[in-house]
Parts: structure tokens; C-alpha cells; sequence
């Protein structure tokens, strides 16, 4: 960690990798830490409408700054200026009650899923200065702070605890919350993991209910595992047998847990469940208040995921109003309708009705008030309304690659308020007269300043001058349009060596994801393994074909039903439009691609006419029907409705077309896309006599975050592309 002085400024900087001289290593781009520029921490605005909270260079403290000066005005928080006898030496995180009167802050993380964990929480009293535990009866998870900070809300063994800390008390106000059965407050490993939903505690604006959502899992499948420990662990040979790894995870087809809507009075300390029509096959992916914090805003989708109604509840009568609905002729997608913030009058929501994504305001009674935006390009960030009825946004309207900050005045007019390609995020002030600015572009790494809305830059943050000069020579990417199966063009680029020589023919790797929504073709900073392999002698290459995110949905529509029949042709078509380029060798092509990717990867290689020689497969899924329910139903429906779109989407039934040379690979404890995949379709191209190249990462999850496992899977790429193709 280090201090940045900016003029008389000083600023909150996380430092990422150093300098190094000379020739880049493999670490330089394959490490997640080595590999990463420089980043600002997170910059909290406060309720002054002027002022920012990080945390200190050292971790230790708290810190307030000036939007305006950019310099340091207060501490909120010091580890070593705690009063009383509950210290701390160290935090991972914090919260700020409403009044900005307590911080909740917790340490000793343990991970659970991706997202999720358990963790030890204190609220520290700002005018105190002392701390208190939430508990003494073991960690806890997803800790809830009430407007006042008087209390905590938080789950422990599946059911929720109120923690009082005027009166020191700490008690359930449910009972028969059970692992693997019942699950109140926090959520199950699907909403994690494909709503993106983690806690569904929050308290009314007077702090008297406590609202929240119940999941009754019993009836989803059980998935187990053999949890081997890695040598990433401290004591990979501590046990003799395997860890046994059992959760529910409803695979296509199978149950879903059955959720409900309840409200917990704590003056009368009654529970109350909503009247809502949830069926039990629907999904609750957003529960929220409305702006005055009274009525519970609660969405209800169908499990086919193509119908969704809004309702207001009142959380005392439990009575419910449906104010809003909108049907698909696909699927709705989550990040549209996840995009909502509810105000006091009124609220804003994202739809793609008008076959982009675009907000619309309606008022609690569930007329349409007027529709915010429009055009042929996409909303992908809503950060809110000024007083002057300002829309702040992200938008797609300089290309699907690019993403800009834009301020839409209240008759519809869009101004970018940096109007230049690239990639760009703002964190405002609660006012709107400031923000942070993150640009980079697939040249430039990030850079980070301060900025009023008026157009004046304050200061800069962090520009990554160094780390840039540090890549200097590494291989860039260049953007270009291919023509895809049917004539259409798709964004496409192409990273060569930093040597290129047009005079030479080089070997290609075409890199993919190509998931519905997904897209890898943006004009952002990454500096990541495939840059490694283009710094190895390749030229990478990259098409989204049909299907992908930040178009139009008739663009991504297409694959509805059938994920991987168009998707291939379009990749097969990128292909063969590489191949004629006077450098690139056609009998040299390879094909690379994980999760979705390592999908398309097996699709691509059995695709009759398929011009590629070598392809690599990161932890395929090899049949939809072995993946989790809300993430393959949305695009395809279930087995029982559409076992033909099953079948040709199956990567399992196309194994007999395999020419190429496949390396498969896969991590162990793999909880989302299943070791299992792998075993089988590995286990029936074994069965045909093909032959294969197979590595398996024991111990390790779905991105290989740990240790030096993505290092050494980039050198096994190179190794087989060296084998096969070089």
C-alpha cells in the first residue's frame, strides 16, 4: 500500500502490481494480482452530498474527503482508537447506518459460494468511539444494520437473529430454519448465483419490521461431491479420505426451492406472511422497499421466465397491489428489470420492450409516467435522478463495445458527458454534483479522477502511468466487423504479437464466451492469459455472434431455445473470415473458450465443416440438462417442454463428429458448472476410441481464483497449442 499526493491532495489508493523491468513473464499476465493495474478504493458518498468515506491506505481506518478539494477532512473509524474492551486489529468491510451515526463492520471472512460468506461483525459508535459484538455465538451471515444502528438483523444456521445492542440481547425470531432444508433471510445457491441475490433482510424506515424472504429447499436435489484438498491448503494430506461436499442445486427440470414473503413486528413480535401469488414454481429475484421505505416492492417471475408482475405490499395488513407487468416472446432478462430504484412518488425501471434497453417511470398506482430514454442502443447502468429530473446513466450509444456516462434531461435529450470511446463508470454524490470517474479502454488502462457534473475535472486519482509503460510492448487488441453465418456483422477483434510481421503466416486461436447477454468484445482494459498466448507466437482472435449481450434482442433472441446451434455457425463463420487474411495459417486454427466457452469449444469442434484443428475446453457444461435450473431454463425452458432443443443444444450428442485434437480441463470442487460434465463426456469419447488430452485443478472452483492455477493453465494452453497447431 502507498500514499498518492495529488497537488495538496491526498487520495485512497489500493496499489495493484509494481514495475518490473524487462520482458514480461508469465505472471505479468496469466496472475490475477501481478496482472492488475492500480485501483482507488471504494468511495462512499455521505448524506452531506459532499463528502466521500474510504478506507485508508493501511486498512486500518476510515476516512473522510472533500468531493470538492479532494483532501481529507475527518476519521470515522481508527482500529487503534477503540475505546472499551472490544478491539479489533483488522476489517474486511463496513457499513454506515442511515444516520451515519454506527458502522458495521466485520473480519475473519469465510467463503461459503461464490459471492456469499460467514464472517465475525461489530458495530463500532462513531461518538463513542467504542465497540460492541453482534454476537458471541459463533459468525454470522449477512448482517443487517437498522437506520439507527440499534440493531443487527442477521442469519446464523439458517434462521435470522435480532441483536439488540442497547440491551445486549441476541435472539431468533425464527426457529426452523435447517441446513439444507429450510432457509430464511439470506438466499440458496441458485439465487446467489444467477439473481445475483445475496441478503433479503431490511428493516422499515422506523426500524419496527423486519421483512424477509423464506426458502423451503427440502424438495431440491441434493448434489455431492468429493471435496479434495488442493495443495493450495495449508494441510493437503490432513485427511486420509475426502471431504464430502452436499448441497441442493436444482439442476433443468428438477425442484426449485419454494419461496414466500414474511414481515416480523417487533413490538408485537408477530410474523407475518404476505399475501402474494406465488406459485411454487416462481421466482421472487428482487424484494426491496419503496422509497419511503413502507410498502414492500416485491417482483414475482414465472419459472419459464418470460412473465413478470410487480407488486406493492403493505407489510402490516400484508396486503398486495400488483402496479406493473411485462411478458416476453423469449425471456426477460434480469439485468432489465434488476435495474429499478423506487422513490418516493415514483419508480424507474428497465425493460427491453422496445427491442432495446431502455427506463421508464411509473408512479405506485402503475401508470406510466413517461419513458425516460429511448433510441437504438442500450441503458446499462441507471445511477439515478437530480432535482432538476436529470437521468444519470451508462449507455451503449457510441457502439455495443463502448460504454459511456450520459446525463438525459427531463424532455429525453442524451448529452455524454465524455464523449470519447472507451469504457466508462461514474459513482455519483447523493446530489448529483459530483463523481468519480472510471474510464479505460483496450489500450488504456484505468484511470480515476473526481468530476462535477458541470464538467470541471477536480482531481486526478490514479491514471496508471507506470503499469501502462510496463505493458508498453505487450500485444494490443484491434477492433474489426466480421460477417457472420447469415451476413450479419459481428464485433470482433484480434490481439497479434507485439512482433507482427504481415509478411509471415501465423497459427490462430479463436477465443469465445458467446453465452446469451455475455460479451467479450468490449473496448475495456484486460490484460489476461490470452494476451500471453499472443505474446507466445499466436495471433487471438474473438467474434460475438448471435445471442450476445448489448445489442439488439432481436440479436440475441435468435438462439431462444437452441443455445449453441447458431452461436457455432456464427464462430465457424468468424473462422473462416480469419482464415483468408493473408497472415493467418488455415491449416494452423484453434478454438479456446471457458464455462460457456469450454461449451462452445466441443460444439465448435464436432461442427461438420469445422476448420479447426486443436480446440481447448475449460469446465464445458456437456448437456443442459446437467446445469442448474434458473440459468438454463431462462434461455431454453425445461427438458420436459423442449426435449428436441435439448437435444441439438447437447454437446453429448455430437461426439461421434470430433476430428480435432480436444484438451478438456476442469477444476475438482467445481460447485457451479459440475466436475461431472467433464467425467462424462471424457468418459464417452473415451468409450469411441477417440483421443484426448485431459488436466483436472483437484481442489479447485469454477475461475480457478487460487494459488497459481491460472498461470498453470496458461501454460498448458501453450503447451498443447505448441503441440498441435505451432
Amino acid at each position: 500500500m502507498k500514499k498518492y499526493l495529488i497537488g495538496s491532495a491526498l487520495m485512497c489508493v489500493a496499489l495493484g502490481s509494481g514495475v518490473a523491468n524487462g520482458q514480461l513473464t508469465i505472471k505479468d499476465y496469466c496472475d490475477i494480482k501481478t496482472a492488475a493495474p492500480t485501483m482507488i478504493k471504494e468511495m462512499r458518498p455521505l448524506a452531506d452530498g459532499v463528502s466521500y468515506a474510504c478506507i485508508s491506505d493501511d486498512g486500518k481506518r476510515i476516512e473522510v474527503f472533500n468531493y470538492k478539494t479532494g483532501k481529507k477532512v475527518s476519521t470515522l473509524f481508527d482500529v487503534d482508537a477503540i475505546k472499551g474492551d472490544v478491539k479489533i486489529s483488522e476489517f474486511d468491510g463496513y457499513a454506515l447506518s442511515s444516520n451515519e451515526k454506527k458502522i458495521l463492520l466485520w473480519n475473519e471472512k469465510q467463503k461459503i459460494y461464490r459471492y456469499s460468506y460467514k464472517a465475525e461483525y461489530y458495530v463500532y459508535d462513531i461518538a463513542r468511539g467504542s465497540m460492541k459484538r453482534v454476537s458471541e455465538n459463533g459468525k454470522q451471515q449477512s448482517a443487517t444494520l437498522s437506520h439507527d444502528g440499534r440493531m443487527v438483523a442477521y442469519q446464523r444456521d439458517n434462521n435470522i437473529y435480532i441483536s439488540n445492542l442497547d440491551y445486549d440481547t441476541d435472539k431468533p425470531i425464527t426457529t426452523d430454519g435447517k441446513i439444507n432444508e429450510i432457509i430464511y433471510g439470506t438466499t440458496d445457491w441458485g439465487y446467489e448465483e444467477e439473481f445475483g441475490m445475496l441478503n433479503t433482510m431490511m428493516w422499515s424506515a422506523d426500524d419496527n419490521v423486519l421483512s424477509f424472504m423464506r426458502f423451503d429447499e427440502s424438495k431440491v436435489p441434493t448434489y455431492s461431491f468429493d471435496n479434495y484438498l488442493s495443495y493450495c491448503d495449508s494441510e493437503p494430506l490432513s485427511d486420509p479420505y475426502p471431504n464430502t461436499f452436499s448441497y441442493k442445486y436444482p439442476l433443468a427440470g428438477y425442484n426449485n426451492s419454494v419461496v414466500s414473503v414474511h414481515s416480523y413486528d417487533l413490538n408485537t413480535r408477530v410474523t407475518k406472511t404476505m399475501d402474494l401469488p406465488i406459485g411454487e414454481k416462481d421466482y421472487v429475484p428482487c424484494l426491496s422497499l419503496d422509497g419511503k421505505e413502507q410498502n414492500l416492492m416485491v417482483m414475482i417471475v414465472n419459472r419459464d421466465q418470460n412473465e413478470l408482475k410487480l407488486f406493492s405490499v403493505n407489510p402490516g395488513s400484508t396486503v398486495a397491489r400488483q402496479i406493473y407487468s411485462e411478458k416476453s416472446n423469449a425471456w426477460l432478462s434480469p439485468t432489465a428489470y434488476q435495474m429499478v430504484k423506487y422513490f418516493d412518488t415514483h419508480f424507474v425501471i428497465a425493460s427491453d420492450k422496445s427491442g432495446y434497453r431502455h427506463l421508464y417511470k411509473y408512479d405506485y398506482n402503475g401508470n406510466l409516467i413517461k419513458q425516460l430514454s429511448s433510441g437504438d442502443f442500450n441503458i446499462t447502468a441507471y445511477y439515478g435522478t437530480d432535482k432538476s429530473g436529470n437521468s444519470f446513466v451508462q449507455t451503449t450509444s457510441l457502439g455495443a463495445i463502448n460504454r459511456n456516462v450520459a446525463r438525459i434531461s427531463p424532455s429525453g435529450q442524451l448529452t455524454l458527458l465524455h464523449n470519447m470511446e472507451g469504457t466508462e463508470r461514474a459513482s455519483f454524490s447523493p446530489t448529483f454534483d459530483y463523481y468519480v470517474r472510471t474510464y479505460s479502454s483496450a489500450n488504456v488502462p484505468p484511470q480515476f479522477s473526481v468530476w462535477s457534473t458541470k464538467g470541471t475535472k477536480i482531481a486526478d486519482l490514479e491514471n496508471n502511468e507506470a503499469y501502462a509503460a510496463k505493458y508498453a510492448n505487450a500485444p494490443k487488441t484491434e477492433f474489426l466487423k466480421v460477417k457472420n453465418a447469415v451476413g450479419e456483422e459481428m464485433n470482433a477483434f484480434m490481439i497479434k504479437p507485439a512482433d507482427f510481421d504481415a509478411s509471415k503466416k501465423y497459427p490462430i486461436l479463436m477465443y469465445q464466451y458467446n453465452g446469451p447477454e455475455s460479451q467479450l468484445v468490449t473496448n475495456s482494459w484486460k490484460m489476461e492469459g490470452v494476451y500471453y498466448i499472443a505474446s507466445r507466437g499466436y495471433i487471438v482472435a474473438c467474434v460475438d455472434g448471435r445471442g450476445t449481450g448489448n445489442r439488439s434482442r432481436s440479436w440475441s433472441d435468435g438462439v431462444y431455445k437452441q443455445l449453441g446451434k447458431l452461436e457455432t455457425q456464427d464462430q465457424i463463420a468468424g473462422a473462416k473470415y480469419f482464415a483468408t487474411l493473408p497472415y493467418i495459417d488455415s491449416s494452423r486454427m484453434a478454438c479456446f473458450g471457458w464455462s460457456y466457452g469450454g461449451y462452445m469449444t466441443l460444439m465448435e469442434l464436432t461442427e461438420p465443416g469445422s476448420p479447426f484443428k486443436a480446440g481447448i475446453s475449460m469446465a464445458p457444461v456437456t448437456d443442459w440438462r446437467w446445469y442448474d435450473s434458473i440459468y438454463t431454463e431462462r434461455y431454453m425452458t425445461t427438458p420436459q417442454q423442449n426435449e428436441s432443443g435439448y437435444d441439438i443444444s447437447s454437446a453429448m450428442n455430437r461426439t461421434e463428429n470430433l476430428n480435432g485434437r480436444l484438451l478438456i480441463m476442469s477444476g475438482t470442487s467445481d460447485d457451479n458448472v459440475h466436475y461431472y460434465n467433464t467425467l462424462k463426456y471424457t468418459s464417452k469419447i473415451g468409450s469411441e476410441g477417440k483421443v484426448f488430452d485431459m488436466m483436472s485443478f483437484t481442489g479447485f472452483e469454477h475461475s480457478l481464483p487460487m494459488c497459481n492455477a491460472r498461470e498453470q493453465l496458461f501454460r498448458k494452453v501453450v503447451d498443447f497449442l505448441d503441440t498441435n497447431i505451432k
